[in-house]
């Protein structure tokens, strides 16, 4: 009898990832989620939905799963995004004041991080303004292209 090995971080973090989505990823098929398939070793995520049912209707509207971030479920929540594969830091160097912090007022083209990739380092823009109102990423954490760094909500000083 062989024991299981244990997780990897990375994989942890992808199924985490995965879940806190969820909702949000069954809203987009034509019918009910049947089944999301997660691969690591670089990622690769398959979801399959069931058939449509008979009379064609729309897929109902997506609902906040607990775990997903409160700003994520927010219909006005701009996403920024990682424009690549790397790691995720919120500051320019260990011990640093982060970038950005809940609550602060965030203006279109600011630097609200660096993603980390085969040693450069690259800076993370807002394409958007708004007000912080989550940070979804961990600093140091490992992130996917696009994967959501952090929340904004519209702010009128923005």
């Amino acid at each position: 009898m062989t024991a299981e090995p244990a997780p990897s971080q990375e994989g942890e973090r992808v199924l985490d990832w995965v879940t806190r989505h969820a909702a949000r990823l069954a809203g987009t098929g034509p019918a009910p989620l049947r089944r999301i398939t997660v691969s690591t070793a670089t990622l690769a995520v398959h979801v399959e939905w069931a058939p449509p049912p008979a009379g064609g209707a729309a897929p109902p509207a997506c609902p906040a799963v607990e775990g997903t971030p409160a700003a994520a479920a927010r219909q006005d929540a701009i996403m920024v995004t990682s424009p690549m594969v790397g790691t995720f830091y919120r500051a320019r160097e260990p011990g640093a004041a982060p970038f950005v912090e809940i609550g602060d007022l965030v203006e279109p083209g600011q630097q609200i991080g660096i993603v980390e990739a085969m040693k450069l380092m690259n800076a993370v823009q807002a394409e958007h303004g708004g007000r912080v109102a989550e940070v979804i990423a961990a600093d140091g954490a490992p992130v996917q292209y696009e994967e959501p760094l952090l929340a904004l909500v519209p702010d009128d000083r923005a």
